[in-house]
């Protein structure tokens, strides 16, 4: 049977993540083992410091559409990572933040850089908890690559205890999550198509997150051919190529 770190890597595979970035700790080093195993299909960015680390992750995020992995150590690795999360809240980048964990047996004792990690970053997260049981990773995995896509994407973090990374996951295994997509009610649509037949000075205010390369080409070519103008929201200007006759800038803050 896998142990609870190998699972955590299985699920990484399982979701198409190719690059890990991280701060090697000892508080995790059973994930960086299972790491090892796999460097044919996982490339393992080692970083200076947790905050670059994180960084990297939000900008992989950004750039593939797929979570950034950012791995860490407890206590000051964690909240250096924290600016990191924070940008992924801000931004809506779907972002997984492993935070190496004391061993449970020394839980609430105040051990070598112990901290609440749920409720620290439980404020600025979609979902923030901690792996106390090692039947059960594979199912928080899960849920992990679920929340971070489904809606509106963001960071989750998960902390992992020391032993529960070392103990047997049991037998099942992860899976690829397929986020769930809402549809567009088709009277919605054409309430729209109203709407902008009989509005005089109709303006698209566009932002959000999950968009593709081809997306976006279909909703500029849309806008263009409808002569409809485009402002885009905050942080959210290369939606919309700024030489685009639809394009009428950045709205504001």
């Amino acid at each position: 049977m896998p142990n609870a770190a190998q699972v955590i890597v299985q699920s990484l595979i399982a979701n198409g993540i190719d690059h890990v970035f991280c701060v090697p700790g000892e508080s995790y080093l059973a994930v960086l083992d299972a790491l090892a195993d796999e460097t044919d299909r996982i490339r393992l960015v080692t970083c200076r410091h947790e905050a670059g680390a994180a960084n990297m992750a939000e900008a992989y995020g950004k750039l593939t559409g797929k979570p950034g992995v950012c791995m860490v150590t407890r206590g000051p690795g964690a909240t250096h990572a924290s600016i990191g999360v924070h940008t992924a809240e801000q931004d809506s980048t779907p972002l997984l933040l492993l935070i190496g964990q004391v061993s449970r047996g020394h839980l609430g004792r105040g051990a070598f850089q112990e901290m609440d990690h749920a409720a620290v970053f439980a404020s600025f997260s979609k979902w923030a908890a901690q792996i106390d049981e090692p039947e059960r990773c594979a199912e928080m995995m899960d849920r992990a690559f679920a929340t971070a896509t489904q809606g509106r994407q963001g960071p989750v973090v998960l902390a992992l205890p020391e032993d529960v990374l070392t103990a047997d996951a049991g037998g099942r295994a992860p899976r690829r999550v397929a986020p769930a997509r809402a549809g567009l009610d088709p009277g919605v649509v054409e309430e729209i198509r109203g709407r902008l037949e009989s509005a005089q000075r109709p303006v698209v205010i566009l932002g959000g997150s999950g968009w593709t390369a081809g997306t976006r080409a279909a909703f500029q070519a849309w806008l263009e051919a409808s002569d409809l103008p485009v402002a885009l929201s905050f942080r959210r200007k290369d939606l919309v190529a700024s030489d685009s006759p639809a394009c009428i800038g950045e709205i504001g803050l």
